[in-house]
Order: C-alpha cells, then sequence, then structure tokens
C-alpha cells in the first residue's frame, strides 16, 4: 500500500492508528459544494476515520501528467486547526454508497441518517469502490483476501517522477527507465542469432585488418622504400602494388561474405521480431485492444520492429567493429608518433559534449514522433474501415482536413528531429575532420624540417582518414541509438502488458464438458462503480435452451461475454460443470464455448477457409456439410468460384444473411458443448430469419444453449427465460409462467406482436 503522508501519519499517531491497523485510505479532492480541497478517508477494522483540510477550497484544479521531481524536506509537525479529523466506530455505520455525479462522485455514510462524507473527481472513483467493497464485507464479517488488501489502484503514477505510467496496470515509467536495462535487454534477443553475428564481426575484422594494411603499403612501402630506394622493398614496385591489389582483394571479398550473411540476418531479425510482438498482442485481453487504435497497434508491429532490425543488423556488429578499428588505428597512430596523434584528438571533447547534450532531447524528439504517426496511423485506419459512413454522411473533405492536420503535426515531428540531426551531425563531423587538416599542417612543417618522411605522413593522413569512417558512426550513433531504444521500448510495453484475463498456472483442463451452467450473484461493471450486471444469477442444465430477453442496454449481451470469458467478473461468481471458469484453461474454455452473434466478421480469404477457421484440419467434407446444415451451401454454389469464392476485404461481398449462415456453420464445425447465439437473427429479412432459425434449429441440438434475442419469436423453442431489466434479472420462468405473470415480460411480447401486426399492415 502506498505510504501515507507524514503529517497525516502523525495526525493518526495522536489518535493511536498506525500503520498496521489501516486496511486502506483514499485522496477525496473535491468539496461537495464543487470546490478543490483534499480530505483523506481511512479504513480500519473498528473504525472510519476522516481528516479534512482547513485550509480554503481552490476554484479550480489542473491535471497535469507528471509532477517534477522535488528534493526532499525535512517533515515539518503539523500545526494544530490545520486538519480536522473524526474517527467514526463501524459499528455505528450502516452503510457507505457512492452517489455518481457528472465527471465526480459523493461519499454517503449511513448513521441514524444519510450525511456526505467526501467528494472526489472522477479519477479517484476505482478507489471509492474499493473502499465501498472492504466496508461492506467486515460489515457482514466476511474474512478478507489478499487479493481484497492488494492496493493495485495506488500503482498509476511513477513515484519517482510523478508521471502516469502508459498503460495502466502496467508500472514502467519511460522517463524514468533505465535505457542500459534496455539495452541489455535487448542483447538477451541476440541469443539466437549469435552464430551469424559471430561471423559477421569476424569477417567485418578480417575486412579492417585487411584494409589496415593498405595505408602502410601506399604510404611508407611504396613512397619511402620502393620509391626511395631504402628498406626491405627497395625498389620493388611491382611487388608493392601486387601486395596492394591482394590485400584491396581479400578485403573485397570479407566484405562481400560479412553482406550476404547480414542479409540473411536482416530478415530473419524482422520477421522474428514482428512475430514476437503480433505473438505477445495475441495474448492480451479484449480490454486491451479496446483501448487501443488499430493504427497504433500496427506501427508496433511494422515500424517499431523494423528499427530494432537496424538494432541488430546494423547497429551491433558495426558498433564492435568501428570500436576495434578506433582502438586498433589509435595505436598504430600512437605508435607512429604519438605528438601528432594527440594533436589530431584535440576537438574529441567538444564532440562527447555536444553528444551529452543532444542524446537526451533525441530521445524526447523521437517518443513525439511516434505519438504523431501513430495518431496519422489511426486516422487513415479508421477512415478506410468507416468508408461507408463517411461517404453516406458525405464528409470525405472533413476526413481530408483531420487527415491534413495530423499529417502536418506529424511533418512538423519529423522536420524537428530531422532539423536536429541536420545540425548537429554536420557540426561533429567537422569536428573530427578538424584533426585531419591539423595533421597536414603539422606533418607537412615537420617534413619540410627534415624529422619525418613523406611516405610516413601519408601513411599518417589515410589512417586518419580511415578513422573517420568509425568517428562518424559513432557521431551517428546517437541518432541510431535513440531510435532503437524509443522502439524498443514501444515493442516491451506490449511484452510486458500483463493480460487482465489470466490462466492460473495450476488451471484445469476439461476435456469432456457437460454444459452445466451457474451464474451466481454476478456483479460487473466496466468502469469502477458502475455496473452493468447486478446480483445476476442463473442456471443453464446441460441440453437446455436458456432465452435472455430484454431491453436494449439492459446487460444481455455482457452476460454472455462474462460467460465466454471475455471479461472477469468483479463480485459473485460462474460456474460451468461446478468449476469455476477462473480455474479452468483458456484453451479448454474456448474449446467448448462457440458464440454466433449480430457482427459477423468475413476474414479475407475464400468461403472455405472463412468456414474452416473453428478448425483448420477438417475435410472438405466436413466443411460442405457444416455449410449444408446451416442453409449456406446453395447460395455458396452460386457463387462465382463456389467454395473458392474470395470474400472480405478486396473480394466478393456477401449479404448480411450469407455472413450469418457462413457464422452459423462455422459454429456448426466447431461442435461447441455451450453455444451462445447474440442476436444472431437481428437486423434481417423474414425470409431470411426463417432460413437461419432453420439453420439454429439444427445447431442447439445436444447443447447448452444462452440465446439473445429482440425478436421474441426466435426464443419460442426456448426450455426457459430470463427477463434482464437495468443489469438485474427481473423475472425467470417458461414462456406460459411469465405471460401468466402480466409483468415485463407481458409486456414486451405484447408490444412485439404490435409491432409484427403494424409491419403487416404496412406491407398490405
Amino acid at each position: 500500500m502506498k505510504i501515507l503522508p507524514n503529517e497525516i501519519s502523525t495526525l493518526l499517531q495522536k489518535e493511536q492508528v498506525f500503520d498496521k491497523d489501516i486496511l486502506f485510505w483514499m485522496v477525496c479532492d473535491r468539496t461537495p459544494d464543487g470546490g478543490f480541497v483534499d480530505t483523506y478517508l481511512i479504513l480500519c477494522r473498528d473504525r472510519l476515520i476522516t481528516i479534512g483540510s482547513g485550509r480554503e477550497p481552490s476554484k479550480e484544479k489542473i491535471y497535469k501528467g507528471y509532477a517534477m521531481p522535488r528534493k526532499k524536506k525535512s517533515v515539518e509537525p503539523v500545526q494544530s486547526g490545520e486538519w480536522t479529523v473524526e474517527a467514526v466506530p463501524l459499528e455505528r455505520i450502516e452503510s457507505v454508497s457512492i452517489v455518481n455525479l457528472v465527471a465526480s462522485g459523493l461519499i454517503v455514510v449511513k448513521e441514524t441518517e444519510e450525511r456526505i462524507a467526501a467528494a472526489f473527481t472522477n479519477g479517484h472513483m476505482g478507489k471509492a469502490a474499493r473502499l465501498v467493497s472492504l466496508f461492506t464485507k467486515l460489515k457482514k464479517s466476511e474474512e478478507l483476501n489478499s487479493q481484497d488488501l492488494d492496493d493495485e489502484q495506488e500503482h498509476t503514477s511513477c513515484p519517482k517522477c510523478g508521471m502516469i505510467y502508459p498503460e495502466e496496470g502496467r508500472q514502467i515509467c519511460p522517463k524514468c527507465m533505465k535505457k542500459h536495462a534496455i539495452f541489455a535487454r535487448l542483447l538477451s534477443f541476440a541469443g539466437k542469432y549469435k552464430g551469424s553475428m559471430f561471423l559477421i564481426v569476424l569477417f567485418m575484422l578480417l575486412n579492417s585488418a585487411t584494409g589496415l594494411v593498405i595505408p602502410y603499403l601506399q604510404g611508407t612501402v611504396l613512397f619511402d622504400q620502393a620509391l626511395g630506394g631504402k628498406g626491405s622493398f627497395a625498389g620493388q614496385i611491382g611487388l608493392v602494388i601486387l601486395l596492394i591489389i591482394a590485400f584491396r582483394t581479400l578485403s573485397l571479398v570479407f566484405g562481400v561474405w560479412f553482406g550476404v550473411i547480414n542479409a540473411r540476418l536482416a530478415a530473419n531479425v524482422a520477421f522474428d521480431l514482428k512475430s514476437s510482438v503480433f505473438s505477445a498482442m495475441q495474448r492480451l485481453s479484449l480490454n486491451f485492444f479496446q483501448k487501443k487504435q488499430t493504427g497504433q497497434l500496427m506501427t508496433r508491429v511494422n515500424n517499431d520492429a523494423t528499427e530494432l532490425q537496424f538494432f541488430f543488423v546494423d547497429g551491433m556488429s558495426y558498433f564492435i567493429v568501428n570500436a576495434m578499428n578506433i582502438v586498433g588505428i589509435t595505436a598504430i597512430l600512437l605508435y607512429m608518433d604519438w605528438k601528432l596523434t594527440l594533436l589530431c584528438f584535440i576537438p574529441l571533447p567538444f564532440v562527447f559534449l555536444i553528444v551529452k547534450k543532444v542524446f537526451p532531447r533525441l530521445w524526447r524528439l523521437s517518443w513525439r514522433r511516434h505519438r504523431k504517426v501513430s495518431a496519422m496511423n489511426s486516422i487513415i485506419s479508421d477512415t478506410i474501415r468507416g468508408t461507408r459512413v463517411v461517404k453516406a454522411f458525405g464528409k470525405e473533405q472533413k476526413e481530408m482536413e483531420r487527415f491534413h492536420r495530423s499529417n502536418v503535426s506529424f511533418s512538423d515531428a519529423e522536420q524537428t528531429v530531422n532539423k536536429l540531426g541536420s545540425t548537429v551531425f554536420p557540426v561533429l563531423n567537422f569536428l573530427t575532420q578538424t584533426g585531419g587538416i591539423l595533421i597536414w599542417a603539422f606533418g607537412g612543417w615537420m617534413v619540410m624540417q627534415g624529422e619525418f618522411s613523406f611516405g610516413k605522413v601519408l601513411t599518417f593522413v589515410n589512417y586518419m582518414y580511415l578513422l573517420y569512417g568509425p568517428i562518424q558512426f559513432m557521431n551517428n550513433i546517437v541518432n541510431w541509438w535513440s531510435h532503437c531504444m524509443t522502439a524498443a521500448q514501444r515493442i516491451f510495453e506490449i511484452q510486458d502488458t500483463v493480460p487482465e484475463i489470466a490462466e492460473k498456472a495450476d488451471a484445469v483442463e476439461l476435456s469432456a464438458m457437460k454444459g452445466d451452467i451457474k451464474v451466481s450473484n454476478v456483479v460487473f461493471g466496466y468502469e469502477p462503480n458502475k455496473p452493468i450486471m447486478k446480483n445476476v444469477s442463473m442456471h443453464a442444465k446441460p441440453g437446455q435452451m436458456i432465452g435472455v430477453v430484454g431491453h436494449s442496454g439492459a446487460g444481455k449481451s455482457t452476460l454472455v461475454n462474462l460467460i465466454s470469458r471475455l471479461y472477469d467478473v468483479s463480485e459473485g461468481e460462474i460456474l460451468i460443470d461446478d468449476i469455476n471458469i477462473k480455474d479452468l484453461t483458456t484453451a479448454s474454455l474456448r474449446k467448448n464455448i462457440g458464440i454466433v452473434s449480430q457482427d459477423v466478421y468475413v476474414f479475407s480469404g475464400s468461403i472455405a477457409e472463412n468456414i474452416a477457421y473453428a478448425d483448420p484440419d477438417c475435410t472438405v467434407d466436413d466443411i460442405i456439410n457444416a455449410a449444408k446444415i446451416a442453409n449456406a451451401h446453395d447460395f455458396i454454389e452460386k457463387l462465382p468460384d463456389g467454395y473458392d469464392t474470395i470474400v472480405g476485404t478486396g473480394g466478393h461481398n456477401l449479404s448480411g444473411g450469407e455472413k450469418q449462415r457462413l457464422s452459423i456453420a462455422r459454429a456448426i464445425l466447431h461442435n461447441p458443448k455451450i453455444l451462445i447465439l447474440d442476436e444472431a437473427t437481428a437486423s434481417l429479412d423474414t425470409e431470411t430469419e426463417l432460413q437461419i432459425q432453420e439453420a439454429l434449429d439444427s445447431l442447439i441440438k445436444g447443447r447448452t444453449t444462452i440465446a439473445i434475442a429482440h425478436r421474441l419469436s426466435t426464443l419460442r423453442n426456448a426450455d426457459y427465460l430470463v427477463v434482464m431489466e437495468h443489469g438485474k434479472v427481473v423475472e425467470d420462468g417458461t414462456h406460459d409462467q411469465l405471460m401468466e405473470r402480466e409483468g415485463i415480460y407481458h409486456g414486451l411480447v405484447k408490444k412485439h406482436d404490435e409491432a409484427l401486426k403494424m409491419n403487416e399492415v404496412i406491407i398490405a
């Protein structure tokens, strides 16, 4: 649990309340009349303590993404009268509840009468909901487990700098993350490619080693010995030329070898990185994808993986070789003349100073550019996917303007990065090349003084030029490092994200499922303290068909999403064959549950591939049989290429009824023990609905079926009906029993019949 401020802890100690006595605490940041002031609510096992600030509430509150770190100050004693403390024994409190307001809420405590204990903005809604939940359990004398006391809500911002974490529930701060830790983690990926990287580095070193001999042959050996008539190669000009050609050829061969291996490694690295990111996405929960835009995720799979490809292919190997080249050439230069060598290294301190200043700014600008390109990709993705809506409302110009604004924003970010690079790196290159100018100046003067031979100066200058390449690479490595580390950080964010729907280590593998479903007192909400489901209970026996009816927004689809564990319940439990679905393996759960919904997605591919998606190992006969049961075989045969007709993106357009029958065929091939029909016949004409209904009747035989439908006629075969209203089960029973009660279901049936009669009149 996050530690209370020292002044609040001091006040509590005066009340004989210590850290070990506190179960939960939260800060409420509003006053009931709309001002802003901090109020602390502290829940203990025997009392609820309210600590209010005595200062005047402010009229406005400024929200910031992060707070700048401040130097630690010594804790000053709390002045009397600054805070007010009120402790109420839990036995005096009947209930604690939350009242939802617009963008805020109230915590209401009921003793003999109700009173407002504190108010808060919506950002604290999750903590308020936990406070109420813990109080309720204490009041009912229920045992608190470790999950109840684990304060996950506190881990929302970096304790070091105060920056809000980019991903909820993942405590990684981009600002404070140690860059060398990312680098070390990236190196762990190199293990798979260490053989190829070893050969690349080896051939690059051989390429460099053979290249290092050439300046010596072209300078000292050719001019001072062969042409000067001195030394071992006196007068042997032809031999020296042959040696130069031989070493150049060897250098070329080694360069070609490492280039070929490097090209193969580049393709393999890109493949593995993209597979790694995509695989990491697949294990994440549905809620993760609902919070992300398609364009952002595509950017991470494509752009970031490509950036990291450069790390392995053009980064690591070249860095090692260039570093060794710098060491080797420097050693040779120092051996030749240490004074002249130190002279040419005079600009290097200025280079290091500029690099130190530029590095952090490049890091931040790379993040900014990534955010802009992600936003632009999201607009492209949304517009393409929503083309029908865009054209239906004639909003092409608006979309062009929206894209233009995003494109301009990205262009500005890109230009900022490029301007910085175009300014800094030429300056760095100029500084490093200044050493060559100094060599020519002082070397030439030493030749004139007779202290140096011309061949030795030429050799020295040639080595200096060889040194420029590695030093230039080291200058540009700032830019390379910046791109690679930010890309790695974003990829690791995906890989480190913890799925909200996680499988237990000792999960039960249920191979043969009966299909007995028990929903017991389930409470669930997509947002804190805004439950969609409120103490919902139902029981579906094996082989039964349960119909779920109710108005839109009653919680019907949410119920089936919870049964298939696309989300986890907040309270209560869902049992299948008397086993909590949280204790089942995800594979056994998905294997035995099939869903046919109103929104049918058709993948880009053939009809046969779309049906076989449920069971890729099935035979052609299995596909045709499933299509026949689903009443899809006839329309498929009329398509241009039959079962090989390409549908989906860029393929043949199917009608709503045809897509629905494909979905049913897919479910038949899946052969689940539990079948969920979520508005499977919605938005279809009467004739198509009858065909779909006939296919569904074949599908539900021998399976436990939960069917949701607005058209009550589709539930005529249901064994049992559950009526939902505002997230609660308000009625249940057979059709005849519910009609006799003349309640909500009776009213729905009457309205449905009236609508059908009106439709018949209109058609007539």
